[in-house]
């Protein structure tokens, strides 16, 4: 079976909002993964880089469609409760 493989990165300003980010979207490894992709999470001081496997295009598109989303509602979150 060939693979597909895509690392998303993304910079934060600091450690901590990457880390608040990671913390918030790391419940999801694993429980999103399946026959088709899977997913992993690391974090190096204000970056993070989610990397996808999947055994099709397609499935790379997806998931990388659900990572994306996942982060943004994760970064809004956070974005949020710094106003608060």
């Amino acid at each position: 079976m060939s693979s597909h493989d895509a690392t998303l990165e993304f910079e934060y300003e600091t450690p901590a909002r990457a880390r608040l980010v990671a913390d918030s979207i790391a419940r999801e490894i694993g429980e999103i993964d399946d026959e088709r992709s899977q997913t992993s999470l690391e974090r190096a001081d204000s970056t993070l880089y989610i990397q996808i496997t999947a055994g099709d295009v397609i499935a790379l598109r997806a998931a990388m469609n659900t990572w994306s989303t996942l982060l943004e509602v994760a970064e809004q979150t956070a974005s949020i409760g710094e106003t608060i």
